[in-house]
């Protein structure tokens, strides 16, 4: 009898141990600490954040990278819990191409993508045969030939695809060199080139004004910018997770709207949607 509750005891303590670790991470009961990586210079915004959630029990610790990589291998492999720097487009087309397991939980911002120029004032003033420096990620790369295309430097060929490449540039009259290099170098390659097309938050980095300084950039409220709404994302078998989810709870409340607002002053428009909307773009 001793031996049966002997084994008993192992068994129950096992099977609270089991239960302690699987609610751990979906619980939503507050009193943990969350990881979350960000990207540029977005410090003080994510202290709004981790100001409110943390009347909530949770202590949101943010760490900030300087690339679009580091981020999302982090979120898969578990040294973060959230990250919060990628367009809904980027971030399916990163995990895709990595084999990652993360998902969107929720909508950000639309940070407008901008032509800059250390050389010139308009687009008018851009030569023929001036060097353009753009992201060389796929979906950065097709959403600067889109940009592109808009501003009537070049046009694209009709069933171009937002993934592609400079080879799907149909018509370029001013014999623009188009040059793919790594998004965080494009600001850095300004006194080099002609122009460039710069990611929002590499421009606030290099000490650009996304609102002012940009020769031309994207329309925001145009329907096709839906594909660069930026998310929150975790690991997918955490997307449920009721303390994630306060926190883009606070991340969409009036508070930290406003700052952006008034901070970015058009640079970045804040952005609610379902990700049912968006996930699949």
């Amino acid at each position: 009898m001793k031996k049966f509750f002997s084994i008993f005891a192992v068994l129950l303590f096992t099977v609270s141990v089991l239960a302690a670790c699987g609610s751990k991470e979906s619980s939503g009961n507050g009193n943990k600490t969350i990881k979350i990586g960000i990207n540029g210079d977005d410090g003080e915004l994510w202290r709004i954040v981790q100001k409110q959630v943390k009347n909530d029990g949770i202590k949101l610790k943010i760490i900030s990278f300087s690339d679009y990589v580091q981020p999302n291998t982090a979120l898969n492999d578990g040294s973060l819990d959230l990250n919060a720097f990628q367009t809904i487009t980027y971030m399916n087309q990163f995990k895709k191409d990595h084999n990652l397991d993360i998902s969107a939980i929720g909508s950000t911002v639309i940070a407008p993508m901008g032509i800059y120029s250390h050389k010139y004032k308009n687009l008018n003033d851009i030569p023929e045969g001036a060097t353009i420096t753009i992201p060389n990620d796929v979906t950065n790369a097709g959403r600067a030939l889109k940009l592109l295309q808009s501003s009537k430097l070049i046009s694209l060929v009709d069933n171009f695809d937002p993934k592609g490449s400079i080879e799907q540039i149909k018509e370029n009259p001013k014999h623009l060199k188009i040059k793919p290099i790594a998004a965080g170098q494009t600001a850095r390659s300004l006194d080099d080139v002609g122009a460039a097309i710069i990611n929002n938050g590499f421009a606030v980095q290099a000490g650009l004004d996304p609102a002012k300084d940009p020769l031309y950039k994207e329309d925001p409220n145009d329907k096709a910018a839906m594909p660069y709404i930026n998310v929150i994302a975790s690991r997918t078998k955490n997307k449920n997770d009721k303390d994630y989810l306060k926190i883009v709870k606070a991340y969409q409340s009036k508070e930290v709207h406003d700052y952006i607002i008034k901070r970015d002053k058009g640079a970045t428009v804040p952005v609610v949607v379902t990700i049912g909307k968006i996930k699949n773009l």
